[in-house]
């Protein structure tokens, strides 16, 4: 009996999602192929057939994030990137810099996960990790008011705090400091959309909007 047409497609996403939790879990160098496989049910033998490489899977699990576990993360918490309103901007880092994410080793962002990973790995992989830390940071600047120049400037602050505390604390879970840490984040993420926005001189050329090709 022939396969279903998109069996290929389902077996490459279980490998995926395998990978992305045990890199998660362990990190990039202490896992293994066959841990990959074995996660997923399949055997080392098909491997090949979806990927050429344990770094290219590596990246595909990473950029995969945004549109699978990411995009059910964010359904839950009700955060619409396309929203255009401040309230999404405040939900993503209500829950980004919880304690529920921080726990959340399994399905914690790749952004926190891999962070140190990608720094000793090629340039497919730092190119996912960046087109995430893009990605987060259109959101926040889709759902930000005011000024256009501000407001990427308003969003990369955001994204560096959410990012940053949440690596900070996840380096020391289980301590007083590591709540300190997420508390200090959500108040200076907090306290850049509650400043009164500077409105920028007749004539300022506005920058491209998120969307645009450069």
């Amino acid at each position: 009996m022939p396969y279903p047409k998109d069996h290929k497609a389902k077996t490459r996403e279980r490998i995926l999602e395998a990978a992305r939790v045990l890199f998660n879990r362990h990190g990039y160098d202490r896992v293994t192929i066959d841990q990959i496989m074995a996660a997923a049910n399949l055997t080392r033998g098909g491997f090949y057939a979806h990927f050429s490489s344990k770094e290219e899977l590596f990246a595909d699990a990473m950029i995969g994030f945004l549109e699978g576990r990411g995009a059910r993360w964010r359904e839950e918490e009700k955060v619409d990137p396309t929203a255009c309103q401040l309230v999404m901007a405040q939900r993503m880092v209500d829950a980004y810099l919880s304690r529920r994410h921080l726990a959340d080793r399994d399905g914690q962002c790749p952004l926190i996960a891999y962070a140190t990973d990608v720094a000793n790995a090629g340039p497919r992989v730092r190119d996912s990790y960046r087109h995430l830390v893009e990605a987060m940071t259109w959101l926040f600047e889709m759902n930000l008011e005011g000024d256009p120049t501000e407001r990427r400037s308003q969003a990369l602050s955001l994204t560096a705090l959410c990012v940053g505390g949440m690596i900070l604390a996840r380096a020391i879970p289980e301590t007083a400091i590591a709540e300190e840490v997420l508390d200090a984040a959500h108040a200076a993420a907090t306290n850049i959309w509650s400043r009164p926005a500077r409105v920028a001189p007749t004539g300022y050329p506005g920058r491209r909007q998120p969307h645009e090709e450069v």
